[in-house]
């Protein structure tokens, strides 16, 4: 063996041993990229999901979070929008012909200075030095009073009655809204529309009694005038003179 060895050896040539050197050198590094493409991480990979797992969930978050900012504006929104409906006109026009027929009152209006004027004049000064016109002057006066407090009496009646159509329309209005208001602002002004109806009614009620009650007051003044009126008339009667009978002469002739 040992002598075919260096006779085998003769046979390679020095072109060969080069070429076979450069293919060596080719070869090497394709192992070695080939072995790097076959490493697997686990653990890398692993903590990469779970970051990317993280930022998902704080993404989810954050659009939760502004979904709910969104609710809130728009509830805000809601809350703070205003009632489409007003019933402030026309409650104030119905006031305004209750207070017009008050200020129309007859001969003795709704105020204190002309109830103690008139009052006095027509009511307090009947005395027996009074003349049988003064007297009855005075008693036209106070039937005359008596009868416009009734009159104004029966017309605040007749405007009280003819609210109660507007009013029952209003109030269903009202009610409506309130029952489907959006917002808490919504359903604060149709209750509070419905609280200024209701006390238009008791300025109603008000001026209704206090025209009744004006007309009961004159008619019961008038009343003890009255009486103030006879006494001071029989005092007039009691003064004349008595009957003295005296001689009458019938057909010409004479006698007792």
């Amino acid at each position: 063996m040992e002598k075919l060895f260096p006779i085998r050896a003769k046979h390679f040539r020095p072109g060969c041993v080069a070429a076979l050197g450069t293919a060596l050198g080719f070869i090497a590094p394709i192992v070695s990229a080939h072995a790097q493409w076959a490493v697997y991480d686990g653990a890398n990979h692993v903590e990469n999901v779970l970051i990317a797992a993280r930022t998902l969930q704080q993404i989810d978050n954050q659009i939760t979070s502004l979904a709910n900012q969104a609710q809130m504006l728009v509830n805000q929104g809601r809350n703070l929008a205003s009632l489409p409906l007003s019933t402030l006109s026309t409650l104030q026009s119905t006031i305004s012909q209750t207070t017009a027929l008050l200020a129309r009152a007859q001969n003795i209006a709704y105020s204190v200075q002309s109830v103690e004027q008139q009052y006095q004049q027509a009511y307090t000064s009947v005395s027996s030095g009074m003349s049988d016109g003064a007297l009855f002057s005075q008693a036209q006066t106070r039937w005359q009073n008596s009868v416009g407090g009734f009159e104004d009496a029966l017309k605040l009646q007749a405007r009280v009655v003819g609210n109660i159509p507007s009013d029952s329309s209003a109030m269903t209005q009202l009610v409506s809204a309130s029952q489907t208001s959006t917002g808490a602002l919504q359903a604060a002004q149709a209750g509070n529309q419905l609280l200024a109806l209701q006390s238009r009614q008791l300025s109603d009620i008000q001026a209704e009694l206090a025209a009744n009650g004006r007309a009961m007051a004159l008619q019961q003044s008038r009343d003890a005038a009255t009486e103030a009126e006879s006494d001071a008339q029989y005092q007039h009667f009691s003064q004349h003179d008595a009957y003295v009978p005296g001689t009458v002469s019938m057909f010409g002739g004479s006698g007792n």
